[in-house]
Formats: structure tokens, sequence, C-alpha cells
């Protein structure tokens, strides 16, 4: 069907940018185009306007600018740090992070393995948490670096990153955060954490795709991931992306001034969205700790569905959503966050996140519940996995359940074959 509006709730695989972040960078496009390494006078304006962003960007997190390293996004900070850690002390050979984290951390981990380092995957409850008693007695002499992100960007779940730090300090261990989900949304203050590191992406808050940042604890060693010039302070090669710069510190000070007194506003519409989804449809369960989240997201799961046909109706009404992060879409593997908190396949498999932001109205949230319980009636009418249904009368949802599996491993198979065959 044609839809000249879309309603968005996927604000955590990525946001629109704010009109005020697409006005700072045009200049930038168009007149203050300089080298900011170059001598001369144009060059050294576009330079000031770099470094204005990143101090825009360390009033984000309460970091002094020159803690304040810029990347191309969250994936390299996240590399970045644990490279670092092991770089700078190469007798210590052994990495610990989470079952939960996001794939630039879990792929990160698998390289490390058959590098020959010693990765550790601590292992969550139920409601996403982590025990950091379990984290403590995994900790060793040869450990380099806990990661451990501060916002699951598929539930939402807060980790205890403070906590975390302060056990890293005393067992004189390296600390970096994933905190890509979280700025705008939470107070971020980088001392308070305590971490060494910190990873931020633009995206997340209203700005381009293509500009992260770093922190790097000062006095903290630091060996560089992206070698080359003498840009970021020795810290990172590569001539600045000048204009997503400037958009990531206009972000970062409307998410400062403006944005988060709004997370109030969207933290009601996203429990309104969960509330009436819980009323008006049975059997759907509300994945990760209820309290200890971030204010804005949603994951749902929904019993005797797939959530890919879910999402795929969802969008031929204009709703956007997803089923976990944007950087595994496609694949046909269960969520590695959701099985990790316990979940079978056959649930995991029937998830669906709503990632509400700034720019989500109550209009939004109404047009959303008007047409997903119809959604999920029409596929578990047809859903061979739905005891109720009337060719099931004398139904064994549980064989069912094992046949269906059964049958997406193969698929699975199936494309892995053809993934290395090509």
């Amino acid at each position: 069907m044609s839809q000249d509006r879309f309603y968005y709730f996927d604000n955590n695989a990525t946001t629109r940018v704010a009109p005020e972040v697409a006005d700072a960078m045009i200049p930038f496009l168009r007149d203050g185009w300089a080298n900011p390494s170059s001598a001369y006078r144009i060059a050294n304006e576009v330079h000031k306007a770099v470094e204005n962003a990143r101090a825009q960007a360390a009033t984000l997190i309460k970091a002094d600018p020159k803690e304040v390293i810029f990347t191309s996004c969250g994936t390299e900070s996240n590399n970045a740090a644990i490279h670092s850690a092991l770089v700078t002390q190469p007798g210590k050979r052994h990495v610990i992070t989470t079952s939960v984290e996001h794939s630039a951390n879990i792929n990160y981990a698998e390289f490390l393995r058959r590098q020959g380092y010693e990765v550790t995957l601590l292992p969550v409850e139920s409601d996403g948490s982590l025990d950091i008693h379990l984290l403590e007695k995994s900790i060793r002499p040869d450990t380099a670096i806990v990661s451990a992100m501060l916002a699951n960007n598929e539930t939402g779940v807060l980790f205890p990153i403070e906590e975390i730090a302060a056990l890293c300090r005393s067992k004189g261990v390296l600390c970096h955060t994933d905190a890509v989900q979280t700025p705008g949304k939470l107070d971020l203050d980088v001392k308070s954490l305590g971490v060494d590191f910190l990873s931020l992406s633009a995206h997340k808050i209203y700005a381009p795709k293509g500009i992260g940042l770093l922190y790097v604890k000062r006095r903290t060693r630091f060996q560089p991931y992206v070698i080359g010039g003498h840009q970021e302070r020795g810290r990172r090669g590569g001539t600045e992306n000048v204009p997503h710069i400037i958009g990531f510190g206009k972000a970062a000070e409307l998410a400062c001034h403006h944005f988060k007194s709004e997370y109030a506003r969207v933290r009601k519409l996203r429990d309104r969205l969960e509330q009436e989804i819980l009323r008006q449809i049975p059997n759907t369960f509300v994945n990760g700790d209820r309290e200890n989240r971030l204010p804005n997201t949603s994951n749902i799961a929904f019993e005797f569905v797939e959530a890919e046909a879910v999402l795929m109706l969802l969008d031929q009404v204009g709703i956007c959503a997803s089923s976990g992060s944007a950087c595994t879409t496609g694949s046909l593997d269960p969520s590695h966050v959701l099985m990790a908190m316990g979940l079978t396949p056959m649930r995991a498999r029937g998830c669906v996140r709503f990632s509400l932001g700034i720019y989500n109205t109550d209009e939004d949230v109404d047009y959303l519940i008007r047409h997903l319980p119809p959604i999920i009636q029409k596929l578990r009418d047809i859903s061979p996995l739905n005891p109720s249904h009337p060719d099931n009368q004398n139904y064994d949802v549980e064989s069912a359940r094992a046949k269906h599996e059964q049958d997406l491993a193969e698929a699975a198979r199936k494309q892995d074959e053809q993934a290395i065959s090509a």
C-alpha cells in the first residue's frame, strides 16, 4: 500500500537526524571544507569548529575534551578499547565480556580467540541482569580488560557499571563500557562511572551515521587502533570527518539541554504502549527487567508467531520496529541476547523490540496499538504452533516446536553452505 507517513519505533537501531544537527553540518559541506590539519586561516577556523564539537561531546559525558577521540562508529570504539588494553599489556591475554553484548564485542571476542587469546563470556540471569560476584570470580591475574555494556540494545536492561568499574580498579584491570544506547536517555558521568574507556555513536542521538567517540581516561595508556597521521592528538590516524563531527557536537549539545527532559515523556509513551499490548494481546511477555532498563525500550515476546512475519505486516501499514539488533538483521539464528537470558529458540524468534525516541507522539502509539492486535491474531489463526487453532485439537505443541526448530536449523545450515560456496 502507498504510505504517506511511517510510524517509527526502532530508535535503538538509529535515529533521524535532528534539523538543528543538519543545519549545523551544512556550512561544513559547502564552505568549511578545508583540512583542519592545514596551516592557513580557513583551515584553522575548521580546526576550531572541530575542537568546539569535541568540547560539546565531552560535556555530554562530563569528560575533559582531551579525553575524547572521534572515531567512525561505536564498533570501532569498542574494538579500539579492547585492542589497546591488550597491546599495552602484552603479558595479559585474557578478556572478559558478557554474553549479551553487541555483535561488535561478541564477534571481536571470537576474533581474539582465533588469535590465541582467552575470552570469558559472562552469562546473565533470566531478567538480563549480571551477577557481579560471578564477574569477580572470573577476573584473573592475566585479565587485561573487562568490557560490559551500560545498556542492552535489545532489552534496554542496565548493567551496574559503577560497581563493575570499582571491582576492576581493585583488581588492577582496565574497564570499558559500550554506552552507545544511553546518551540523552540517562545522565552520563564518566567520573562517577569510573571506567577507563567508554564508547558512543552519534547516530543514536539524532546525528548522522559514520561518527562515534571513544573516551579514554586521562593517564590510561592507549595504543591507536587506526595508525596514520597525527590527528586526534596522535590517537587515531585519518583526516577528520568534519561535517559529521560538527553534527555530533550539536547533537550532544541538544541532548544536554533538551533531550533529557524529553525522556520523561518518552517513558510514559513506552509504558502506555507496553501496557496496552499486554492488556489486548494474550500470551505476550516483556523480556528483561521491567524497572532497571532504558526509558524508551520494550522487548515483547508474542507466543505462536514469528517476529519476522509480524514485522512484515507492520511494515505494510507503515510501522517500523525490529526483532533485535540491526547488525544481525537477515540472520536465521534467534537473538543471542534472548537466548542468553534463557528463552527457548521458539520464543526468542517471536520477540519484537519497540524503541521510542523524542519524535514519537501519542498518535504514533495509538496507531501501533490499533494495528498490532489484529496482526498478531491474523498470524496466530494460521500458525501451526497455535494449540487453539481448529485443526490442532489433538495438537502436540512440543512436538510441533521441535519440528519447527529442526526446519529452521536445516534452513540455517543451507544458508551457511551457500555463504561458504559463495
